[in-house]
């Protein structure tokens, strides 16, 4: 028993430790590993059913389904169906999750893996129900998996460095570019094929990212209103009047949060004036581009 109480123990201090992309790949395997073990139970025990209660977690294409468990749009994107799908999901969410921080902020991330999740449903959604290849099978149709927010922190980052070298084993170096373009190419191509729920999604999940890293260049940052209903949410569940200092602790950590995405965005608003100067000259810039520089360079 001591020693199960120390592996928890040692699991919940290295989530907490871990940064965003430990914490989300964490959530991932652990609904996998409790949707996998309920399985088990049911069969076990004979029980009516089935799996048939994955579907209340998965996300429906049927309109009128999907009014009756809104959460859905939220639990499928951390739902997989078999080891290999999850195990691919998280490989992908590992690699391009670390090159996406090094350009945007985790919080940026952690915004950025739900609205990819939410653009992939609600294209998934809209394409079932309006093209008459996909009417007959609405009814029946549901869709999970990481896929789409995945996709959406890849073409993100290639939207914010494109010419990013990635190494692939047995192919070389290639252009973060060309990555990108080829998996939403793939998805295009095969939107008729057996999964092409998951393609579609894919193709939402890519448009979010393709929205967000544009907009961020903008000024505009599509994962705020994200971010403040999860720190909402998180802020709420985690106060507990026996236990103050926890408080003070996720308080910590938000502003902490905060002042890393103001700063990220700072740097970035630099980076792009400053590339600007470079490319067109000094006279090409704004007051208050050359007000931001000049701010800058006494810091």
């Amino acid at each position: 028993m001591a020693a199960d109480s120390r592996f928890i123990t040692n699991l919940k201090e290295n989530f907490r430790r871990g940064d965003i992309v430990t914490q989300l790949i964490y959530i991932n395997v652990g609904v996998f590993l409790l949707v996998a073990l309920v399985n088990l139970f049911l069969t076990l025990f004979n029980m009516g059913g089935g799996q048939q209660w994955m579907n209340y977690l998965m996300f429906p294409a049927s309109l009128e389904r999907f009014i009756r468990q809104p959460w859905s749009v939220l639990s499928y994107m951390f739902m997989h169906a078999g080891i290999l799908h999850i195990l691919f999901n998280m490989l992908w969410l590992y690699w391009f999750g670390r090159l996406f921080l090094n350009f945007f902020s985790a919080r940026h991330l952690r915004g950025l893996y739900v609205l990819g999740g939410i653009a992939g449903a609600v294209l998934y959604m809209v394409a079932y129900n309006l093209f008459p290849y996909f009417r007959d099978a609405v009814a029946f149709s549901y869709l999970l998996g990481a896929s789409a927010s995945v996709l959406a922190i890849v073409v993100a980052t290639a939207v914010r460095e494109p010419d990013y070298p990635v190494q692939f084993m047995f192919i070389g170096t290639v252009r973060l570019k060309y990555v990108a373009i080829f998996m939403v190419v793939l998805d295009l191509l095969f939107m008729t094929a057996d999964n092409a729920g998951g393609h579609l999604a894919h193709l939402g999940g890519a448009l979010a990212g393709w929205w967000f890293a544009s907009g961020l260049v903008k000024g505009r940052d599509l994962t705020r209103w994200i971010n403040m209903a999860l720190d909402f949410c998180s802020g709420r569940w985690r106060q507990t009047p026996r236990k103050p200092k926890m408080k003070v602790h996720y308080g910590d950590k938000e502003k902490d949060y905060d002042f890393n995405a103001r700063k990220k965005a700072r740097a970035d608003e630099i980076d792009r004036i400053l590339d600007k100067l470079r490319k067109s000259g000094y006279n090409s810039l704004t007051e208050d581009e050359k007000k931001s520089l000049f701010d800058a360079s006494k810091k």
